[in-house]
């Protein structure tokens, strides 16, 4: 299949630092094309693919020194590009959440869209609603909460290659947080945990500009007055085998509707168990008992922290190669895809009453797929 990639051009593909939405592109897309795909990945300058790059910005938006900058001017001229050549693919897969749908509707039979947020926002529903051509794909089941009517077509995880994150079959006895300073992640309730324990905390975090002044008054005091607690800050991909690896357990002690949460496979990768909040996607993630802890009051988070050194790493590591593989993220979209074009008219048999009757929609799919499985 012909596939292109359309992401958000806030970070590089992979990102350099902190970053979930362009991490899974860049995953998707390399793997896609490694299951022997056409894949054109629509990104900033600065991506580093397999797949052909559509270069629609210098560099990606955040990292960006200039000191004015037009995020929704970078992406309206990226999905001009995209308009542009949208002969040229079979399937065209979104990850810019709901801009391109005023200009993608007549095509809209032709398109995907993953949508990587939180969906319980006021204004949502009545985009939807206007354009419910269009397909959806949530990456968790409990994502869709909000809009359970939206035109969905399936719920496909997060996966990451095998090879990106070293397996660490002993840690070092520290307890890690890792993601971003903000009030619903509550890296507080990480400090509680470490604290209640009376063990080491890593807290390796991007600070956003919004979430600033909840650094300075509310996560900084509690860090700068408790020796137990270590800041690394924002840390990138090469770091993140050492930071999680030598974990005793990942704290994930999320208060929001989480849709995915790419650090907890990041950990499982590393082997290292996750204590998670039940909020969200991670009742779905995390499997209680195996591969980390699912729980709901401070007192069981830090039972369940005391207690995850006793799960098997070879175990957890072994459920991560299972479930949340970039090969087994690619084949389930490539089910999707299939699907896609199952679903389409083919025009050679509308204009030419007498060519043979096209194959049925479901053989169609299946071969499809079955070539992304022999890839």
């Amino acid at each position: 299949m012909k596939i292109a990639q359309v992401t958000p051009l806030y970070e590089a593909v992979p990102p350099r630092l902190y970053g979930g939405t362009e991490r899974v592109v860049a995953h998707l897309t390399d793997a896609l094309v490694d299951l022997g795909h056409d894949v054109t990945l629509f990104a900033s300058a600065d991506a580093r693919t397999r797949a052909r790059l559509i270069p629609v910005r210098d560099q990606a938006i955040r990292l960006d020194p200039a000191p004015l900058k037009s995020d929704l001017a970078a992406h309206m001229a990226m999905l001009s590009q995209v308009l542009e050549r949208a002969n040229d693919f079979d399937v065209i897969h979104f990850h810019t959440d709901i801009i391109h749908f005023p200009f993608f509707a007549a095509l809209a039979d032709k398109t995907v869209t993953t949508l990587h947020g939180r969906l319980d926002l006021k204004d949502l529903s009545p985009v939807y609603a206007r354009w419910p051509e269009f397909g959806l794909i949530s990456i968790s089941d409990d994502q869709r909460r909000p809009l359970p009517g939206a035109n969905w077509r399936a719920t496909v995880h997060h996966g990451m290659p095998g090879d990106l994150y070293r397996f660490s079959p002993r840690s070092r006895g520290y307890l890690a947080f890792l993601g971003r300073i903000s009030p619903e992640k509550r890296p507080d309730r990480a400090i509680e945990i470490a604290t209640r324990l009376n063990r080491p905390l890593k807290i390796a975090a991007k600070i956003d500009d919004a979430d600033r002044a909840y650094w300075e008054t509310t996560i900084e005091p509690l860090v700068k007055a408790n020796p137990l607690i270590e800041f690394v800050g924002e840390i990138g991909d090469a770091d993140k085998s050492d930071f999680l690896g030598g974990a005793d357990v990942l704290l994930f002690p999320i208060d929001w509707p989480e849709p995915f949460g790419l650090v907890m496979i990041e950990a499982m990768a590393c082997g290292t168990p996750v204590v998670a909040f039940r909020c969200g996607s991670t009742p779905e993630i995390v499997e209680d008992g195996a591969t980390g802890f699912l729980v709901d009051t401070l007192d069981e988070a830090v039972t369940a922290a005391a207690r995850a050194v006793e799960l098997d790493r070879e175990a957890i590591r072994a459920r991560f190669d299972l479930r949340f593989s970039a090969t087994a993220m690619a084949r389930r979209y490539v089910d999707v895809y299939a699907d896609i074009l199952a679903r389409r008219p083919f025009a050679l048999h509308v204009l030419n009453d007498d060519a043979p009757p096209p194959p049925e929609p479901s053989r169609i799919a299946e071969e499809i797929r079955s070539f992304g499985a022999l890839g």
